[in-house]
């Protein structure tokens, strides 16, 4: 049987679609590494929310810990960087999660941040409930939401080291993330941790995906269909559409180097914006 010209052209377009990453239309994400010790990241996610005084909800889940409250010392990062209005929120529990009451939170703030731990934890207590929703809708009145480490994997849409039985399973139990990037796996502590190698494993099983790789105290800020790499490390892209460098699998980029999701395109700051494949290739 003959397919229509126009429904075999949805078709294709359809399929570059699925394996199309994207960052959010509206929003931005400031991802980490774990490991943060640079204050100016937490500085450059209160400048996105809208300053030092803006509504900014910590999520601490990922965690572990049975309770958690206004007293717990990792607030004190934040309050060091100078954020002034900070809400914490907290539960292991998805019907709660999933009332409008308890994502009343979110939807009065700027920003959300949430913490480093084991980010299964963070899909079963938020993984499409009124907290995701919530925070989609931050997102898409401009806010700006953050991670670091286990709060950094969660925000793409494969969920990297979501096994409950141990954070070195690649592919686990859990493989959905909240989405927030689609088509992508973001691994966190990576080069601190010896990890740079452990990402080709999901390259190699979902070879659509863009996998991102990021060190600790480093950061990617996320605007729409770009980021910039901040911080003190090392960012690493792991793509089977482009290799540059030495034609391994993967290469690195470091801080003021930029990203275009939609051309899988690194770029280098020189003089003007060039891509980063040419810098290489002709050793400036």
């Amino acid at each position: 049987m003959r397919i229509p010209l126009v429904s075999l052209l949805l078709l294709l377009i359809s399929s570059v679609c699925i394996g199309q990453t994207r960052g959010p239309e509206n929003g931005s994400l400031v991802i980490v590494g774990g490991g943060m010790r640079d204050l100016d990241i937490l500085r450059e996610f209160a400048e996105l929310a809208g300053g030092s005084d803006a509504p900014v909800v910590v999520i601490p889940t990922a965690g572990g810990s049975e309770n958690y409250d206004e007293f717990w010392q990792g607030l004190n990062q934040f309050r060091a960087a100078g954020l002034t209005k900070l809400k914490l929120i907290h539960t292991y529990e998805r019907a709660e999660a999933d009332t409008a009451a308890f994502a009343q939170a979110i939807r009065e703030a700027k920003g959300v941040w949430f913490t480093g731990g084991r980010q299964w934890r963070l899909a079963d207590s938020y993984l499409h409930t009124e907290v995701h929703d919530a925070l989609q809708e931050l997102l898409e009145r401009g806010g700006v939401i953050g991670g670091s480490s286990a709060g950094a994997t969660i925000l793409g849409s494969y969920l990297a080291r979501g096994d409950t039985t141990s954070n070195t399973v690649m592919m686990g139990d859990h493989e959905e993330g909240f989405g927030f990037i689609s088509n992508i796996a973001i691994d966190q502590h990576l080069l601190r941790r010896n990890r740079q190698f452990d990402l080709l494993e999901i390259t190699s099983a979902k070879p659509e995906l863009l996998d991102i790789g990021l060190d600790e105290d480093t950061a990617i800020v996320v605007r729409n269909n770009r980021f910039e790499v901040i911080g003190n490390s090392y960012v690493v892209i792991y793509d089977n559409t482009r290799q540059i460098d030495s034609g391994g699998p993967f290469y690195f980029l470091e801080p003021g180097d930029q990203y275009d999701f939609l051309e899988r395109q690194a770029y280098r700051p020189s003089r003007s914006l060039e891509p980063l494949e040419r810098i290489v290739e002709t050793g400036q």
